[in-house]
């Protein structure tokens, strides 16, 4: 996300050569990063706003503005060497869309899980849901968003113009 505020910011570009965050501090866990930018080790971070809310609602962080991802949250990821029609592949999409579907008709139970083990208010877990949208099937991408990624991820120098695979064979099923 670093790089996507960058190029939005007009900081990025594909002459750039070398890494516009060649200081970056790597903290490693999130209070780390709390505790950073309290001391001035580092003068910001990026996260979820919901897994941070609670710090800067309790005054311990603050929060300075917001950026939306250009791409979902999650994305399901194989190697290459693996046959696109590879049975394990298969048998994984659909116990996560087993896994959706639950996830979905159980919403108190998810909220009840979300507010007791993953840090969040039982309010903000039920504002958090309403921002949450899971796929019905969790097989297939859309080839744009390999392409804008890849092109933010070459203008950040990350990845090399020419080498590598092209967004169109990295996907082994279109939506």
């Amino acid at each position: 996300m670093g790089f996507v505020l960058a190029d939005q910011q007009g900081w990025l570009s594909s002459s750039t050569s070398a890494s516009p965050y060649s200081d970056t501090v790597v903290l490693n866990t999130f209070e780390n990063l709390r505790n950073a930018v309290n001391s001035g080790e580092a003068d910001f971070f990026m996260w979820e706003h919901f897994t941070s809310k609670r710090y800067y609602d309790a005054g311990e962080i603050r929060k300075v503005g917001e950026i939306y991802t250009p791409w979902s949250s999650w994305k399901i990821v194989a190697s290459t060497r693996l046959d696109r029609e590879d049975e394990r592949t298969k048998e994984l999409c659909e116990r996560l869309d087993q896994g959706v579907k639950y996830f979905n008709e159980n919403q108190e139970e998810a909220v009840k899980y979300i507010s007791t083990e993953l840090d969040y208010s039982e309010e903000d877990a039920r504002e958090w849901l309403k921002t949450v949208r899971f796929p019905e099937h969790t097989s297939g991408v859309d080839v744009g968003v390999v392409k804008k990624t890849v092109e933010v991820l070459q203008k950040a120098g990350v990845l090399a113009q020419g080498k590598g695979l092209e967004p169109e064979t990295m996907v082994a099923k279109s939506r």
